[in-house]
């Protein structure tokens, strides 16, 4: 590859989170017309001329301020031209499993570095199966699933191992996170993602095996068969003293997790454990809103699995594509995530990371908006070498340090 012109284009720039991260990459980096305090070359592409013109008299910038790319998420030829003038692409059109492979196809082959906020596990390893060989030989780093889902939980693990080996000298064995607070609200395109994954697997045994196998996005080969603990209803958790109900992220956070482990070398052990709930509280008021919370979610999926059912939700009760929280609701958002070790000999180490903004939109932004600029130009492609990587395994503790400084998430260990 030639020396490309940008350092990041956003793809999907007019979609609910892209917005909201096109608007982040202004107010840091500016544009060609306004630089701001930092420094990072980037553009916006998408398919729809007229809705990225609109999107940058939205921002308040003039048209030719922030260079302007088109092309569809089907459209290989305009995809190849597109990366190859980038150092990262950041994709943000879902559902990915309907739009997302053509990107990842030509950023694997042409050497471009690429990150999205993807939940859907099987569809990332989809891609794994078909572009890891073309990504390793072009040199291309391939970083699915860097907002709320999988930042927190991907980084928070390796902090919190980093801090475990400098305390006791040695790695925890078994792990836990914990939400422990949240606010915010779902987006349209979040919702058709989560539709769209309940839908596939209606209609496919395989895919429902294999969202099973808590191990899907590990090397094949590799995997150790110590069984992983899934939050599937309410239990109560003596580690953090209250009741827990299931996690809805936790199907791609725990494979994202694995996977780095895995990457790794299992180096924190064969026997390494690891497992996400939502902190409901203690007592029979805790057992209530957990059992309550489980209910509510069972009948969403079951609903959601049945055709007629499904129209009806998508037309009356769930957001609507391109929808979101207001502004406001995002900077009023936050959340929090706690993170309990154990040693091998029964040591224990807590660890916190939390949020300034909701976490689907006004933090994930920020999130992903840090991780790109992280690839494009902290780490150095010779550091790991092209491929699939997550959050942690590519960026480490140099991601740490931007979203630290400039992405109000905080790592702690208490």
């Amino acid at each position: 590859m030639n020396t490309p012109r940008f350092d990041v284009i956003v793809f999907g720039a007019t979609s609910f989170v892209g917005q909201i991260l096109c608007r982040y990459l202004l107010e840091q980096f500016g544009s060609a017309k306004k630089p701001g305090a930092r420094t990072l070359r980037w553009a916006i592409a998408g398919r729809s001329r007229a809705k990225l013109d609109a999107l940058l008299a939205q921002l308040g910038v003039d048209a030719d301020a922030v260079p302007v790319f088109l092309a569809d998420a089907d459209d290989e030829a305009a995809l190849t031209t597109l990366v190859r003038q980038t150092r990262v692409v950041v994709s943000t059109v879902g559902p990915y499993a309907l739009y997302g492979d053509t990107l990842v196809k030509a950023c694997a082959e042409n050497g471009c570095d690429y990150c999205d906020l993807t939940g859907e596990a099987h569809w990332v390893r989809k891609m794994i199966a078909q572009h890891e060989d073309a990504a390793q030989k072009s040199g291309a780093r391939i970083v699915p699933s860097c907002g709320f889902d999988s930042i927190p939980s991907d980084l928070g693990v390796w902090y919190l191992q980093q801090q475990s080996m400098l305390h006791y000298g040695e790695a925890c064995l078994r792990v836990k996170m914990r939400v422990k607070a949240v606010r915010g609200a779902a987006s349209g395109g979040t919702v058709a993602s989560m539709l769209n994954i309940i839908r596939e697997a209606t209609k496919d045994p395989a895919l429902r095996r294999e969202y099973a196998n808590p191990y899907s996005l590990c090397p094949p080969g590799t995997v150790p068969k110590t069984r992983q603990h899934n939050i599937k209803g309410a239990e109560h958790d003596a580690d953090f003293g209250c009741w827990m109900a299931p996690f809805v992220m936790a199907a791609i956070n725990t494979r994202v997790v694995l996977r780095s482990h895995a990457l790794r070398g299992y180096v924190y052990g064969s026997d390494f454990r690891y497992d996400e709930g939502m902190m409901m509280g203690k007592g029979f008021a805790g057992q209530a809103r957990a059992l309550g919370f489980t209910a509510g979610l069972a009948a969403f999926i079951t609903g959601a699995a049945i055709a007629p059912t499904r129209w009806l939700m998508e037309k009356t009760i769930l957001p609507a594509p391109g929808s979101g929280p207001s502004i406001d609701a995002q900077t009023k958002g936050f959340w929090d995530c706690r993170f309990i070790g154990h040693t091998n000999d029964g040591r224990d180490l807590k660890v916190k990371v939390t949020g300034d903004r909701d976490p689907g939109y006004g933090s994930t932004a920020k999130m992903l908006g840090e991780t790109a600029a992280c690839l494009a130009l902290d780490v150095s492609k010779s550091a790991g070498g092209g491929g699939f990587w997550t959050p942690s395994t590519a960026m480490g503790e140099a991601l740490i340090e931007r979203l630290t400084k400039y992405a109000g998430v905080r790592f702690t260990t208490e």
